[in-house]
């Protein structure tokens, strides 16, 4: 089963990161005001990037890395085409 990190776009414009393995219900979690605390405040969200991985853990990883990025960097990996 695939695992995916993703890159969600909040109503103010920021961008949220996480992982799940069924982006479509994920995205419509977060929606419902039942995800992350962060975007239950800046809800609707909508995927804006996701990358596919083989295990959770590399998912992770790679959330790990993006949150550390600048938000320059963020917004360069959310305009390019999903792998």
């Amino acid at each position: 089963m695939p695992h995916y990190f993703y890159l969600a776009r909040c109503k103010d414009d920021s961008l949220y990161s996480g992982t799940c393995i069924n982006l479509e219900q994920r995205e419509a979690t977060h929606n419902a005001g039942k995800g992350a605390k962060y975007t239950r405040a800046k809800g609707p969200v909508k995927f804006v990037y996701h990358e596919t991985f083989e295990t959770l853990s590399e998912a992770r990883k790679r959330e790990a890395e993006v949150k550390k990025m600048s938000k320059t960097e963020k917004e360069k990996l959310a305009s390019e085409i999903s792998p």
